[in-house]
């Protein structure tokens, strides 16, 4: 059998169910295998053994009635720190932030447990999660398995850094600029960004959503057929809809398919990663999609404008900090944070209509094209101290113009391996579908599975 650390949720639950396999022989062996990996990746928070192993005794006594609690159940998986769950403070990655018990699952949390996952733990991110890495005034620094010298990414950081590790198959992450994307580009992961309103989640955001993080398009599949389920305390999710999550079929044939090799604005792009993409999208065409080079959908002025926007929404917050806490923040954070004190009322305004730019010709392109390939990130991954690629708080979100605007349009995209940099780090190839169609992103993405050939092995 395939060691513990990289079975799937899917081999998990069938090797449960024949019962070859306990969840309390998963948790015992993950718990081993984090204490090896842990002190290196630092992607966990409030790690609990002993609550995981009476969890996985719960399951393996259900599992041995016949009687599991859900369509996860006993299944390992852990969840990012801003996403609440009762009883466990919520740091939001940032020092200055109380420790203050939750008195509830947020609905994503609540959902895993309910499908009767074991929650292992807590997974690390940066200040107020606005950093593509995992710098934290909080936690310590997370690091990529791939390489400990470089970022896993952020700010789903530890979760990335988590599941290509192997700790367990399931990770949840969030994504407002692509936090869940990029991390998964940079450790080799399946990472969705679904549709807008698709997971609910509390707090909404503009932009924010909840999604898998994993190490196959079908254990992306699994988690989703529990996170799209309702919650009543999200007033911007969608309606219910029959999904059906197990079907990832796709004929590819004949499918309009938009190559995009330039977003517009940001950095420009590694030539490895160029490679890789253009690489993913010939294979797409030797299967039988249409493929086609379309033009970009960011300007300058939308970057600059959301830039100008989330810059006001953080100085909100940090403006509402005593002196001594706002000394506690992450400088980087703390430096960008401020200079919204400087933006008038019409910054914020202006920067708000880039977003609906991006909304807009999203649409035009998606008027024309089934799906979009592009990089999920320009580059690959940087070294962990620092903030982002470039690392200047003046320049913050260069490196995601790729991602972010599918935030603000609200499609579904997800990240999957797409090859590997001279110096073995993975690259992210993008796929992005129209509103609501997450379920065709996913299928694509798992037929990309079938073309790209084999893999390197998980540094697990």
């Amino acid at each position: 059998m395939t060691s513990i650390p990289s079975l799937s949720a899917r081999e998990l639950l069938a090797l449960y169910a024949s019962r070859r396999l306990s969840p309390s022989e998963v948790v015992d062996e993950l718990i081993r295998h984090i204490g090896r990996r842990e002190p290196e990746l630092c992607a966990l928070y409030l790690f609990d053994p002993d609550a995981a192993r009476a969890a996985a005794a719960a399951s393996t006594r259900r599992w041995a009635r016949g009687e599991p609690a859900g369509p996860l159940d006993g299944v390992p998986a852990t969840i990012k720190e801003n996403i609440a769950t009762l009883g466990a403070p919520t740091p939001l990655g940032a020092a200055a932030t109380p420790l203050t018990p939750s008195p509830h699952d947020a609905p994503p949390a609540a959902r895993l447990r309910e499908a009767g996952v074991v929650l292992l733990a807590k997974t690390t991110m940066p200040d107020y999660g606005m950093l593509s890495s995992g710098l934290s005034s909080f936690h310590k620094l997370a690091r990529n398995p791939w390489d400990p010298r470089m970022t896993p990414g952020g700010s789903s950081a530890g979760a990335a850094a988590a599941a290509a590790a192997g700790y367990g198959p399931l990770h949840l992450g969030t994504d407002i600029g692509g936090s869940v994307r990029l991390p998964a580009g940079w450790c080799g992961l399946v990472g969705l960004k679904p549709s807008a309103g698709r997971v609910p989640i509390d707090p909404p955001y503009l932009g924010r959503v909840a999604g898998p993080m994993t190490r196959s398009v079908a254990d992306a599949a699994l988690m989703m057929s529990v996170l799209s389920l309702p919650d009543p305390r999200d007033g911007t999710s969608l309606p219910p809809q029959a999904v059906d999550w197990d079907d990832l079929s796709l004929d590819l044939r004949g499918l309009r398919v938009g190559l995009q090799l330039d977003i517009g604005a940001g950095l420009p792009l590694d030539p490895e990663v160029r490679a890789a993409i253009e690489r993913a999208a010939a294979q797409f065409e030797a299967a039988g999609a249409i493929v086609e080079p379309v033009a970009p959908v960011l300007t300058r002025e939308m970057l600059d404008g959301l830039d100008d926007f989330w810059r006001v929404r953080a100085w909100d917050d940090v403006s509402r900090l005593a002196p001594a806490q706002r000394d506690l923040i992450l400088p980087y954070i703390r430096a960008w944070a401020e200079t919204g004190a400087a933006r008038s009322g019409l910054d914020v305004m202006r920067g708000y209509n880039r977003t609906m730019e991006m909304r807009k010709a999203a649409g035009a392109l998606f008027a024309a094209h089934d799906f979009v390939l592009s990089p999920t990130s320009p580059v690959p991954s940087f070294p962990a101290e620092q903030a982002s690629p470039i690392h200047d708080p003046e320049r913050p979100f260069e490196h995601i113009g790729y991602t972010v605007v599918w935030n603000m349009a609200e499609n579904p995209a997800v990240s999957i391996n797409a090859g590997y940099t001279a110096s073995g780090l993975p690259i992210g190839l993008q796929i992005v579908g129209r509103r609501f169609d997450d379920r065709g992103v996913l299928a694509m993405a798992a037929a990309y599975e079938g073309l790209r050939g084999e893999q390197r092995p998980w540094p697990i």
